[in-house]
C-alpha cells in the first residue's frame, strides 16, 4: 500500500528525517512513533504530499506522491493532532463542506456524509455549532472528514490526545474499525493506545528507522529484564535465605503480600539471564512451594525509551531541531484542508 524509500528531508543544515525507509500493508494499521522533533509529523505530511521531500520516494497503491500528488490525494484521509474545524459551522454544514471539497458526486453526498456520521457517532450532534462540542465530539467531527470520500489511506496524528479515558476507548475502536476497509498510519505518544490498536510498530528518532516489528515481537526480542515476580508460600526468612544463596540472583525486592502466609518478591539477574530453574530448586529444597512466578518484561514504553533514549537527541532550546518542530506545527495545524483543498482542485 504505501512504499517509502531513502527519503530525506532538509531545512537549512538541518535533517528532520534522515534516508528513512518503510512499507505498510494494506489494511493494516500502522503505530508510528518517536520523541518530540523526531519527524514523524515531518514524514507523514510528506507522505499526503503537503510537503515536498529532498531525496527519496512515497509510493501509494504504486503512484509517486511527487509525480502525480492529484491522484495519490484522492487516496489519503488526514486528521491532524489539531483538527482543521470551523467552530461556526455546524457539523453538517463542515461535511458538507468537506465533502465539495473532496468533489464527492452529488449522488453519494448525502448517503456517504450519513454513514460517516453514523460511523463516528456524530449523528445526534449534526445541527449543533462545532465550537459547543466537547473535546470528545470535536476530534469525532475530525475522524468524519478524513472519512469523507472513503480513502483507502488514513493517517492520524495523536488522535486522542486530550480526550478522557471514556473517549478514548471510543476513538480506539473507530480505529479498530477503520482497519477493516482502510489501511492506517497511527502517530501517538500513548504506549497503551499502540499496544491495543496497532499491528506493527514503527520508532523513528532524529528522523532514522530506529525499530520496526510488531508489538509482541518488540516485547519478545527487547523486553527482557532479567527479572522474576514470585509469590511463595512459607517463612519470609527462609525464602529469602534460599533465594540469597543463589550465585546468579543480583537483588531481591519485596512486595506487600496479599495471601497470608506468602511472600511476594522480585527476584533480579541479568538481563538475558534465566534464574527460573535456579529459583524452583532452591526453593523446593526448603520446602516452600512456590504459588506464582513469571518473568517481568518491559512494556512498549520502556522499550521505546530504551531506544531512543540518548543524550544528543534532546536539543537545546534554539537549535536547529525547532526549525522541524515548527515545521510540524505549522503542517500539523493546516495540513488536512490543504489536501482537501487539493482535491477540490483536481
Amino acid at each position: 500500500m504505501i512504499e517509502v524509500k531513502n527519503l530525506v528531508k532538509r531545512y537549512g543544515n538541518h535533517i528532520a528525517v534522515d534516508n528513512l525507509s518503510f512499507t505498510v500493508n494494506k489494511g493494516q494499521i500502522l503505530g508510528f512513533l518517536g520523541p518530540n522533533g523526531a519527524g514523524k509529523t515531518t514524514t507523514m505530511n510528506i507522505i499526503t504530499g503537503y510537503l515536498s521531500a529532498t531525496e527519496g520516494t512515497v509510493t501509494v497503491n504504486g503512484l509517486d506522491v511527487f509525480e502525480e500528488p492529484e491522484e495519490v490525494k484522492r487516496m489519503i484521509g488526514y486528521l491532524p493532532e489539531f483538527p482543521p474545524l470551523y467552530p461556526d459551522m455546524t457539523v453538517l454544514e463542515y461535511l458538507n463542506f468537506v465533502a465539495d471539497i473532496k468533489k464527492v458526486k452529488k449522488s453519494e453526498k448525502k448517503s456517504m456524509i450519513s454513514e460517516i456520521m453514523e460511523l463516528t457517532k456524530i449523528a445526534p450532534m449534526s445541527g449543533r455549532l462545532i465550537k459547543h462540542l466537547s473535546k470528545g465530539y470535536k476530534q469525532r467531527v475530525g475522524l468524519a472528514q478524513a472519512l469523507m470520500g472513503y480513502p483507502e489511506l488514513i493517517i492520524l496524528d495523536e488522535p486522542t490526545v486530550g480526550l478522557d479515558p471514556k473517549q478514548i476507548i471510543e476513538i480506539r475502536e473507530l480505529i479498530k474499525e477503520f482497519s477493516k476497509n482502510h489501511t492506517v498510519i497511527l502517530s501517538s505518544h500513548i504506549m497503551q493506545e499502540v499496544s491495543a490498536v496497532c499491528d506493527s510498530v514503527l520508532i523513528i528518532d532524529k528522523g532514522k528507522k530506529i525499530l520496526s516489528d510488531k508489538p509482541e515481537n518488540l516485547s519478545m526480542h527487547f523486553g527482557a529484564t532479567g527479572s522474576v515476580r514470585l509469590t511463595v508460600k512459607g517463612e519470609r526468612d527462609k525464602i529469602i535465605g534460599a533465594l540469597s544463596s543463589i550465585e546468579r540472583v543480583k537483588s531481591i525486592n519485596e512486595q506487600e503480600g496479599f495471601e497470608t502466609g506468602t511472600v511476594t518478591v522480585t527476584v533480579s539477574c541479568d538481563e538475558n539471564d534465566d534464574i527460573r530453574e535456579d529459583v524452583f530448586y532452591a526453593l523446593s529444597r526448603e520446602g516452600t512451594p512456590i504459588l506464582e512466578m513469571r518473568p517481568l518484561r518491559m512494556s512498549l514504553e520502556d522499550i521505546f525509551l530504551k531506544v531512543t533514549q540518548d543524550d544528543e537527541a534532546v536539543p537545546d532550546a534554539g537549535s536547529a531541531s525547532d526549525i522541524d518542530e515548527a515545521s510540524d506545527l505549522e503542517a500539523s495545524s493546516d495540513s488536512s484542508l490543504d489536501n482537501a483543498e487539493g482535491k477540490g482542485e483536481e
